[in-house]
């Protein structure tokens, strides 16, 4: 897909807003066990649909600047997997998040994404603070989240179907002031090291 359809890039990574047509490709991810074992399971065809037309496509219209995005390698164009910065279900609290093809992983995408969503979050945005948050076995993504800045502040749990199954989870959080705070004292760190379109 064109550049000129990407909306946040990095060095190596552009996100652009899901399509319809997107569907085979979100159904094939969601058909693996061993990417979606910290998604709450396996997602048959009908339910990939029902999450990419109700929690992706219609998310962006309901709430301007926040969602789910699928990640590409600008290089090859090739589709690596998503990453978020919206609502946790049934909440007013904003989470950051990511998901990666088997083939993507160990290559540093999730760190450099992350991190520009989260610039983009808070420098964009002006969200006063951002929460994460994984399952207490996903060591992978816990250590994405101390690296790009949040904080781990014990655990929670959430009441909606989405979450409650899972029980406790690694919690997570970032406050704009001292994240900025941060960038600003440590050399080399520039708030510009994503591009918003």
């Amino acid at each position: 897909m064109s550049g000129a359809h990407y909306w946040l890039t990095s060095d190596r990574l552009a996100l652009r807003r899901f399509t319809p047509d997107d569907i085979d490709w979100l159904a094939n991810l969601y058909s693996d066990p061993d990417v979606t074992r910290y998604l709450g399971g396996v997602k048959d065809r009908t339910k990939s649909e029902e999450f990419l037309r109700t929690r992706i496509l219609h998310y962006y219209d309901e709430h301007p600047g926040l969602g789910i995005w699928m990640t590409v390698e600008r290089d090859t164009g090739a589709c690596l997997g998503y990453h978020l910065l919206n609502h946790i279900r049934g909440e007013s609290i904003i989470q950051i998040g990511f998901t990666l093809v088997k083939s993507a992983r160990g290559k540093g995408f999730a760190t450099e994404m992350a991190l520009a969503v989260l610039r983009y979050g808070f420098v964009d945005l002006k969200l006063p603070r951002i929460a994460g948050m994984a399952s207490l076995q996903n060591y992978a993504s816990q250590r994405v989240l101390l690296k790009i800045g949040l904080e781990r502040r014990g655990e929670r749990t959430f009441p909606h179907p989405d979450y409650a199954s899972e029980g406790p989870m690694a919690w997570f959080e970032c406050d704009a002031v001292e994240w900025l705070a941060d960038r600003a004292r440590r050399p080399g760190a520039e708030l510009s090291d994503s591009r918003v379109q």
